[in-house]
């Protein structure tokens, strides 16, 4: 008589702690957004993005309760939609902030932008969550899942900009979340999942309309995934039917500007996002060039200077390793999940940089309008993890003997570096420049083109002035994103002292972020009296003019 024990079925020890550190990680993430997102200044676009919502918002109500609407005190004082400049932004961020705005009672201007700091940066949380979801699931491990979402938020430039760019780090939330709806859809074909990835797809259409190549990667990868599985091609084919007009649906629905005609608003803005005719220059390799004639290196070498060393290094293994096995046996390799997936992620990294350089689009600020594809350079970078793990499990051990010592240095510096330097920048982390030395930075590419140093240059002022009555000037081109935005979160008392002049000869101080003007200014300005540094480059500084 065999006796047979009835044992339970026990998860390994690491699964059992991932709730609780996977929860601590996320936890502590939102409780560093609560502590530090008053530190940060407003940029540039921000009154603009505001503005746009605000516009929405009445153009709904007028749609929705016109009476209503009519009897609010700010109404004949706000644009029409026939009136709005950013037509080409949809509001499906920024129409509930402003609504979050009237129902939170919020009126002051230093904390209504506070406030939306902080919301701005609980999105890029939950886009990192998701992140982690889509890491582990592909690589089946959550520590690799964390390990991404951890690379994720510990990339200086994207934590500072998590807090204010709404544009693009909301975007990038909402494209991640696309993706990942997209690999439900992918493992299995329903009229549910169809619909989520549908909802998704808008939610990031409708924030920028840069978001309509998702159903192109959607349809794309429906069909090789078909390619695979005959026996789900019915439901691919129905799922793919089912997507497409909802997706255009929930978009029209999303964006105000669409509803009273959807085709024709929606062509208008793709077309003056992707061949914006704006003429400005820009810093590039220590030359002003046009913003419409930039070459085409200038995407992956933003990306290389302004990503830490480790990721890249990492991403380049992933990428070699991936085009090993693709390049091997190509249909062996798209018969796998794993890399379909891996196709998928190239697609999302490399698609949208060739669009730009063959379609030749306008970029500027930096390489943020792509900010989206960068969790697809982690997963990329999380391959590469897993193929170093490989050779090194592959080496002898006589070579891991050898290399033990300086390998971990290397990689304990690596992921540390990035931490050390975000917070020694404080709150200008997105002057973080992976490689190069401050001083070298600032001679080949833009610094401080948010604007967001000249808050921290207008308080130094008034701590130091205490007169009732202060003029401050600037550059023409930079009088909004150094001054206007500056006053926005200064106290009620502290901005009525400030008076912004438009001529620098009629004003007591004169301040400055570079901007256009990388070179020093003569003495004819002041003596400088103050002035920002981050890492040896000069963002900021605050002239003293002559009496």
């Amino acid at each position: 008589m065999k006796i047979v024990r009835n044992t339970k079925y026990r998860k390994p020890r690491s699964d059992r702690w991932r709730p609780w550190v996977v929860g601590a990680f996320f936890g502590l993430l939102a409780l560093v957004g609560v502590l530090l997102h008053r530190d940060y200044g407003v940029p540039w676009d921000e009154q603009i993005d505001r503005l746009n919502g605000i516009i929405n918002a009445k153009y709904v109500a007028l749609h929705l309760a016109p009476e209503l609407a009519k009897r609010e005190e700010n109404f004949a004082t706000i644009p029409d939609m026939s009136q709005n400049e950013d037509l080409d932004h949809g509001v499906f961020f920024q129409l509930p902030l402003v609504l979050l705005e009237r129902v939170a009672g919020v009126n002051d201007t230093r904390e209504i932008y506070f406030m939306r700091h902080l919301v701005t940066f609980f999105t890029f949380v939950a886009g990192a969550y998701v992140f982690y979801r889509l890491a582990t699931w592909r690589f089946a491990s959550w520590k690799l899942g964390l390990l991404g979402a951890a690379a994720l938020v510990a990339s200086p430039r994207f934590f500072a900009e998590a807090f204010y760019n709404y544009k693009d780090l909301v975007f990038l939330s909402f494209f991640t979340l696309a993706i990942y709806t997209l690999l439900l859809l992918l493992r299995r074909p329903t009229w549910q999942r169809a619909l989520l990835h549908a909802a998704a797809t808008a939610a990031a259409v409708d924030v920028r309309s840069m978001g309509i190549i998702l159903p192109a990667l959607t349809l794309g990868f429906l069909f090789l995934e078909a390619s695979f599985r005959p026996l789900r091609r019915r439901g691919f084919a129905l799922a793919a039917l089912l997507y497409l007009p909802l997706s255009a649906l929930f978009i029209v629905l999303g964006w105000p500007y669409l509803w009273e005609n959807p085709l024709s608003h929606f062509a208008a803005a793709f077309l003056h996002f992707s061949r914006y005719t704006y003429e400005s220059s820009t810093l590039y390799l220590g030359q002003q060039i046009s913003i419409l004639h930039l070459p085409w290196h200038y995407v992956p070498v933003w990306l290389l200077v302004t990503t830490p060393v480790l990721y890249s290094a990492l991403a380049g293994i992933g990428i070699r390793a991936l085009l090993r096995d693709a390049l091997k046996a190509p249909l062996k390799w798209l018969s796998t999940t794993e890399g379909r997936h891996d196709a998928l992620f190239m697609a999302w990294l490399l698609g949208p940089v060739l669009a730009i350089i063959v379609l030749q689009s306008v970029l500027y600020d930096g390489w943020r309008h792509l900010y989206f594809v960068y969790p697809a350079w982690l997963l990329l970078a999380l391959r590469g993890v897993q193929a170093a793990q490989a050779g090194w499990q592959r080496a002898t051990a006589s070579t891991r003997r050898l290399l033990r010592v300086p390998a971990g240095m290397l990689l304990i510096l690596g992921l540390l570096h990035p931490l050390y330097r975000m917070v020694r920048d404080h709150p200008y982390q997105n002057m973080y420049f992976s490689f190069l030395p401050g001083t070298v930075a600032h001679q080949l590419f833009e610094r401080d083109y948010w604007g967001l140093s000249g808050w921290q240059g207008m308080a130094w002022i008034l701590r130091q002035d205490a007169s009732p009555h202060i003029t401050v000037g600037t550059d023409l081109r930079t009088r909004t994103i150094v001054l206007l935005n500056s006053r926005l979160l200064l106290p009620p008392a502290e901005r009525a002292r400030v008076e912004v002049v438009p001529s620098p000869k009629q004003a007591k101080y004169f301040m400055t972020v570079y901007r256009w003007h990388p070179a020093p200014y003569p003495p004819s300005y002041g003596r400088e009296i103050y002035q920002i540094q981050v890492n040896g480059n000069k963002i900021l500084s605050v002239f003293r003019r002559p009496d």
